[in-house]
Parts: structure tokens; C-alpha cells; sequence
């Protein structure tokens, strides 16, 4: 029988994943509502957290989309990181946050030890956050595929706004049982009028190509640049006949998923 996978869903880009005993976080975020800078401009939090820092602990690991942006790595966030065992993500986080930051380039992989003695695969895949060009504005991003002996393949998109990116995630894991996706459908001035991030039609999009058996959004609420939300979601599902794949799952509700 394959593992059931645990999501407890936080808020933000932020889920604790537990999976064959091993602990992954998301995307740590854990700063109160308020004004964040990022550069000349500012991002706004509108919600808090559902569990904060010393709720979650340790982890095994992190699973780090990107680090320059503030609604995906904030001020609690890094503090909370420095004291983890392990985080993957890109290059540029590594460079500018050091240990315990790992690189990954997409597609390379990992492992992480499973309490069974088994092993869990970390597969560094692509992520585009925003429009073809867009990546000197908004800089790299990656996502995750976790997978292994006896568990669920598990997609975690990070801040990806484009199907060719999960098309070719599909063409390399054509049996995807769960998608963590960011959604959104985040818009700033830095790329004007275009989506950052899937909106609700891209998510189930996502969802058919990958053909998911449970979608998990993440990502699209408690920050104002968010465009789309929780009320666009489930119609957009429902309306490609995939309402039922469908988790919206409440912040802090520790919610088990059997594939």
C-alpha cells in the first residue's frame, strides 16, 4: 500500500509535508501581517501564519522554491532556516544564504533518509515565475518532485505561472498522485499585467496535463498581489470535471491524503 502523505497547510507558500516519517517545509514564511519592502517597492500580508516557527520545529528539510523574494522567504523565515539540518533550492540562494542551503540545478536529484531505512528522492525540477523573459526581473525559482519506494509522487510547483514548465515536469513523472500548486495568479509592477504565478484555470490546467489524483493550492492568499483566490478555485476545477481532485485545505488544519 502506498504512504499516505500529511499536508498541514500554514498559509502562504508555507505547508509542512510528512511523508514516511521525513518532514518537509515549504517555503518558510512566518512574519505577521504588514508591509514587506523588496527593493524600491513593497509587498502587503494580509493573514497570519497557521502555526508559527516553534509549532513546526525541525524538519529533515526545506524545500526552498527561491529565497529573494519576501512572500516566499521572510524575516522569521531565515531565522527559522538557519537552524534547520538541510534546504534545498537554487544557486543564488546558496550563494547568498550559505549553509544549510544546498543548490540544485533542474532535474538533479537527492536523497533524504527515511526512519524505515528506506530513502525519499528530491527531484529539482523547473519553475518560470512569470512570463517568457521574465526571469532577469524575477530571478531563478525551482520546483520539487518527491518521490520513492512504496510513497505518492508528490509535486511542489513554487512560484511557476507556466503550463510548458508542467507539461515538461509531466513528460518526466507521468504519474503524478499530488500537486502542491502555487496559485494566485500574482501580479506586480515589475512585470506589468502579467501572471506570476497560475491562476485558477492554469491550476486545473496543471492539474489535467499532470494528471494529479489530489491538487493541494497553495499561495494565494494573505498577500494583496494575490489577483485570484480560494472563491475562483473550485469553479475553475469544476468546470474541467475535477472539482473532486480538488483540497482546499483551511491554514493550520493538519489534513492526511491516502492516493
Amino acid at each position: 500500500m502506498t504512504e499516505a502523505l500529511t499536508v498541514t497547510y500554514l498559509g502562504g507558500p508555507t505547508a509542512l509535508l510528512e511523508l514516511a516519517g521525513v518532514r518537509l517545509l515549504t517555503d518558510p514564511t512566518f512574519d505577521p501581517p504588514g508591509e514587506y519592502p523588496i527593493g524600491a517597492r513593497k509587498l502587503v500580508k494580509t493573514g497570519s501564519p497557521g502555526l508559527d516557527p516553534e509549532e513546526v520545529g525541525l524538519v529533515d528539510a526545506v524545500l526552498l522554491s527561491h529565497d529573494q523574494h519576501p512572500d516566499n522567504l521572510d524575516r522569521e523565515g531565515r531565522t527559522w532556516l538557519a537552524r534547520q539540518p538541510l534546504a534545498l533550492s537554487t544557486a543564488a540562494a546558496r550563494e547568498r544564504l550559505g549553509d544549510p542551503v544546498r543548490a540544485l540545478a533542474p532535474w538533479e536529484t537527492t536523497e533524504v533518509a527515511r526512519p524505515d531505512g528506506g530513502t525519499l528522492t528530491v527531484t529539482a525540477v523547473p519553475a518560470q515565475h512569470g512570463p517568457d523573459g521574465s526571469e532577469p526581473l524575477t530571478g531563478p525559482v525551482l520546483g520539487f518532485v518527491l518521490s520513492g519506494e512504496g510513497l505518492p509522487t508528490v509535486y511542489v510547483s513554487g512560484d511557476n505561472s507556466s503550463l510548458d514548465v508542467v507539461r515538461s515536469i509531466a513528460g518526466r513523472f507521468p504519474s503524478v498522485d499530488v500537486a502542491v500548486l502555487f496559485a494566485g495568479a500574482a501580479q506586480t509592477p515589475v512585470v506589468p499585467g502579467a501572471h506570476l504565478t497560475l491562476s485558477s484555470q492554469d491550476a486545473a490546467a496543471a492539474a489535467e496535463l499532470l494528471g494529479a489524483g489530489t491538487v493541494v493550492p497553495v499561495h494565494f492568499e494573505q498577500w494583496a498581489h494575490f489577483t485570484e483566490g480560494r472563491d475562483t478555485l473550485a469553479p475553475a476545477f469544476d468546470k474541467r470535471g475535477l472539482g473532486e481532485r480538488l483540497r482546499l485545505l483551511p491554514p493550520g488544519g493538519r489534513t492526511v491524503i491516502q492516493p
